[in-house]
């Protein structure tokens, strides 16, 4: 197992496929190498470029050292970029995607990014998340209710009633408890970007490499509205459709949208006026 060091000495733990330039998968909340759209894509892109998965800190095989921050995360993603080579493509899901536009927008080595589906909240098309998320899972967690935690997750993220009961009856239940002490740190990524507000029009203004960002076309109208406020501040993105997926896509389907991205012939500006191309 190859590990990187980041530099408060926390090792990341990653797999690296194929052949091609560096393209680096950021997955979201509960998920690792082992469970996650991350290892679910690396097949269908491995043709073409050299994919790295990985465990971001205190999931998996990766270590970890307190206290979090999300400084602490984007060191461990420039140690993983260093690693291949010194730059990378990066693609992004979920709170990964937020995670990975923070990177970009710190100065990490990114030439070209992909955003599917960045949990923020921008209007009213559903409730925002409440201020003192944070602390309701991190006492749960304080409390070692880790099944608890992650029941507030499914729910918070707006999953079925029917579907929380079901899951601790499913053998992935042990793995998403085996990680919930992290759902802290995605909520801190998201902090302030799931109230219900516009998104900060220069909160991302250094972020210049080529950007797609992308939707689920059957995805609830919120995380489109999501998606046009992030094509509107940021400098040089368009907006993508996956057509007839959700959250969770197909990744088949999406593997050819990326590709396209990636291996187009320049950099040139993707959008104009705030209007996606």
């Amino acid at each position: 197992m190859p590990t990187t060091r980041s530099q408060d000495g926390t090792n990341i733990a990653f797999d690296k496929t194929g052949h091609g330039p560096a393209l680096i998968m950021v997955d979201g909340a509960l998920c690792s190498r082992a469970m996650g759209p991350g290892r679910s894509l690396a097949p269908h892109l491995a043709d073409r470029f050299t994919v790295f998965t990985y465990d971001r800190r205190g999931r998996g095989e990766s270590s970890d050292v307190a206290p979090y921050s999300v400084e602490r995360e984007i060191e461990d993603l420039d140690a993983l970029i260093a690693e291949a080579g010194g730059s990378a493509y990066l693609c992004g899901h979920s709170s990964g995607a937020a995670l990975a536009l923070e990177a970009a927008a710190r100065g990490s080595a990114i030439t070209r990014l992909a955003l599917y589906e960045a949990p923020f909240i921008v209007d009213d098309s559903r409730s925002p998340v409440p201020t003192d998320i944070v602390a309701r899972f991190e006492q749960l967690l304080a409390r070692d209710r880790r099944g608890d935690a992650v029941r507030l997750f499914l729910k918070q993220v707006g999953a079925p009633r029917a579907v929380i009961a079901l899951m601790p009856l499913l053998p992935v239940w042990s793995r998403l408890k085996r990680v919930a002490h992290t759902l802290p740190y995605d909520l801190t990524i998201l902090a302030g970007r799931q109230s219900g507000k516009p998104l900060p029009a220069a909160a991302w203004s250094a972020a210049t490499m080529p950007i797609l960002v992308l939707v689920g076309g059957k995805s609830p109208a919120w995380f489109h509205s999501s998606a046009r406020a992030l094509v509107d501040v940021l400098p040089n993105a368009r907006l993508g459709v996956a057509e007839r997926q959700t959250h969770i896509v197909k990744p088949k389907l999406l593997a050819p949208q990326l590709t396209s991205f990636y291996t187009a012939a320049n950099g040139a500006q993707l959008r104009t006026a705030g209007r996606p191309s």
